[in-house]
Order: C-alpha cells, then sequence, then structure tokens
C-alpha cells in the first residue's frame, strides 16, 4: 500500500538529477568542471560552509538548551522567531541582512564607524548568510533530542551537587552527541547550497563570495553545459558529505 507513494516520493528526488545526467555529455564532464573559477568556488564553499558550521555549533548549542530547559511564558514565540528561516524566503533573510549589518544599517553603520570596514560582499558576509539559513537545522535536531529525553538526569545530576557547567558538560552534551552529529550534518549541508541570501548579502565576486552556487547560476548566463557540469558536482559533493559524515545511527544503530 505505502509502495506506490514510496516510489512517488522517491521519483520526485531522483528524476531531476536523472534529468542533468542526461542533459550532460559525460566525455566533456571533465573538462567542464575543471576550471579555476570553479575550483576556486569549490574551495570558498568548503571553507565557508566549514566556517559556518561551526559558529552554527557555537551558537546554536546553547540556544537549543535554552529553548528545550526554558520555563517562560515567551518561549513559544522565541522558538518561532528562531525557526524562522526555514520558512522565510533566502532572499527575504539576505535583505534583512543587508539592511542589518550594511552601511546604513543600525549594525552596520557601528561597525563601519568602529573599525573602517563594512560587513556586505565579503567573504564573512558568506559565512553569515550561509549561519542564518543553517543554524535552526541544528537547533532543531538538537531541541528535539533535549525535549525528547527529558531533564531527569540532569536534575539528580544537581541534586547530587554538580554545577551547572559541571551538569552540562557531563550530562546534557553527551545526550547531544547523536542529534549533535545529525544536525552538524543537516547545517553542512545546507550552507553548502546556499544561494538566495549569499547573492543578496554577499554579492557574487569571484574569489571573494561567489561559492559553488553562485557559480552555478553565474555560468547558466553564460554556458548552460557547463551550469549543468557544475551542478553535478555540487550533488556529489553533497552525497559525499551526508553519506560519510551522518552518523551511522541514522540508519537504525550500530552494524
Amino acid at each position: 500500500m505505502l509502495g506506490v507513494p514510496a516510489a512517488l516520493a522517491l521519483a520526485l528526488v531522483v528524476l531531476p538529477v536523472v534529468g542533468l545526467l542526461v542533459r550532460t555529455d559525460l566525455t566533456r564532464l571533465p573538462g567542464l568542471i575543471v576550471t579555476p573559477s570553479s575550483w576556486h568556488a569549490l574551495r570558498l564553499s568548503l571553507i565557508t560552509a566549514a566556517l559556518s558550521t561551526a559558529a552554527c555549533v557555537l551558537l546554536g548549542v546553547p540556544l537549543a538548551v535554552v529553548l528545550a530547559r526554558a520555563r517562560f511564558g515567551g518561549v513559544r514565540l522565541l522558538r518561532s522567531i528562531v525557526l524562522l528561516p526555514l520558512v522565510l524566503p533566502p532572499v527575504v533573510g539576505g535583505l534583512a541582512l543587508l539592511y542589518l549589518l550594511g552601511r546604513k544599517g543600525f549594525l552596520g553603520m557601528l561597525i563601519t564607524t568602529l573599525t573602517g570596514e563594512s560587513v556586505p560582499f565579503t567573504t564573512t558576509a558568506v559565512v553569515i548568510a550561509q549561519t542564518f539559513v543553517a543554524m535552526p537545522f541544528l537547533v532543531v535536531s538538537l531541541e528535539g533530542a533535549l525535549r525528547g529525553s527529558g531533564d531527569r538526569y540532569e536534575q539528580v545530576a544537581a541534586t547530587l551537587g554538580a554545577r551547572p557547567w559541571t551538569v552540562f558538560r557531563r550530562v546534557t552534551l553527551p545526550l547531544l552527541l547523536p542529534a549533535l552529529g545529525s544536525g552538524v550534518v543537516l547545517s553542512f549541508a545546507r550552507a553548502l547550497g546556499e544561494f538566495g541570501a549569499t547573492i543578496t548579502f554577499a554579492g557574487s565576486l569571484e574569489d571573494v563570495t561567489r561559492t559553488l552556487p553562485l557559480e552555478v547560476y553565474t555560468q547558466a548566463e553564460v554556458d548552460v553545459d557547463s551550469a549543468v557540469a557544475l551542478a553535478l558536482l555540487l550533488i556529489a559533493v553533497a552525497v559525499v558529505v551526508i553519506a560519510v559524515a551522518r552518523p551511522r545511527s541514522w540508519e537504525g544503530g550500530l552494524r
């Protein structure tokens, strides 16, 4: 009974990729991919995605703990705001970042006054845009794990005299490890494929802000074959990241 809708769901994911493969001249594929601009874009994508994932962990883990354990009245509203980038069009997120951190934004003006530098259209802007869209994936994974496990172990540790930081380090973090692994993979994959917020907030400057998705978009306007080849490269990198880095618990436990 479930086979037909499952097959349709699988076809919806697989057939577009097959369409790219059919459209590509596989004999020309290596030559289309191995270009200086392509490798620069891939390198920039991997570096910025790694940095944004690290930022997601540093900021998202405490945020997820607060959302899961907080008892104040506005926590549901706070959770909705945190998860807003999941449903917000990325271009809208890019505009929001631009009007916050741009030269005319209230925080951007302060940064420019203090440092003489501006954030938009820099590699830093790419990392910020990727973190903005990717962090909710990590927060969702961690908060769900924390709410599912409850807080009884933490309460026992506190009752035995453990300090809050000790409880967090010795009890909460071990409980988070499986979900943290999956959240990190999801965040990295989302950052790797980020386009809308990046092009709006950081632009498309070669060797500075032009990540691989932006390179695909740029090539699509001048050379469709090259754009398709780069799209396949991006898909291959994403598949490798998910297949290699995801926790084995996703597959139902250790084998």
